[in-house]
């Protein structure tokens, strides 16, 4: 395996490499064992891998996952697509994004009242990804051959079937919304970046090129 970690950016290699370490627990690591086993499915057969995650509002959690999933796919040279939707439209939260900053993304803010278009660039001469809160079925998503990777349990429960999955992971992780407006809310948002990040650091270290 080929790993491309060179074309990150150097701040977001520093902060890879700091949690390059962090093991999931043995009950997250049997979730997070279903999603290697489906990359590494897709990947066997020389077929595309799409990974769409899911949370309520595509604010927070969805957003932090479908970033750090490219980012680790990236850094060790693989060929993966992530999205990310909600099932209510509402606006990529600025606490997301000043956490994504702090661990080394760059962000450029396109001007937008309601729901803003971030673009985080985390790889140098790549095209940025594209943040902000949109539907599941939003027409810069997939509508078939992907799997939808729940990350938070309102999601998970309410949106019964995600049309086009293949397959359903849920992944769940706490919601840093409780902490906004607290003198703990960075330190929060960034726990929860960290253990995204680190968990699709060990996702993405196990597949096997």
């Amino acid at each position: 395996m080929g790993l491309h970690k060179s074309a990150l950016m150097i701040d977001l290699q520093s902060f890879i490499k700091n949690i390059s370490k962090i093991r999931p627990s043995k009950h997250r690591s049997e979730s997070l064992q279903i999603l290697v086993d489906y990359i590494q499915f897709k990947i066997d057969r020389k077929l595309p891998v799409n990974l769409h995650f899911i949370c309520t509002h595509n604010s927070r959690r969805s957003q932090l996952a479908q970033i750090w999933a490219q980012t680790m796919a990236c850094y060790f040279g693989i060929e993966i697509r992530c999205f990310s939707g909600g099932v209510e439209v509402t606006a990529c939260n600025k606490r997301t994004i000043d956490s994504l900053i702090r661990a080394g993304f760059q962000v450029e803010e396109n001007e937008h009242p309601d729901n803003p278009i971030y673009q985080v660039f985390y790889e140098k001469g790549k095209s940025p990804l594209l943040a902000f809160s949109k539907l599941v079925d939003d027409p810069i998503n997939p509508n078939s051959d992907f799997a939808a990777v729940m990350t938070c349990a309102h999601a998970d429960e309410n949106c019964p079937v995600v049309i086009g999955a293949e397959m359903r992971i849920p992944i769940r992780y706490e919601d840093p919304k409780s902490y906004d407006n607290t003198p703990q809310e960075a330190q929060k948002y960034d726990e929860c970046s960290m253990q995204i990040a680190s968990e699709m650091h060990w996702v993405f270290s196990r597949i096997k090129m």
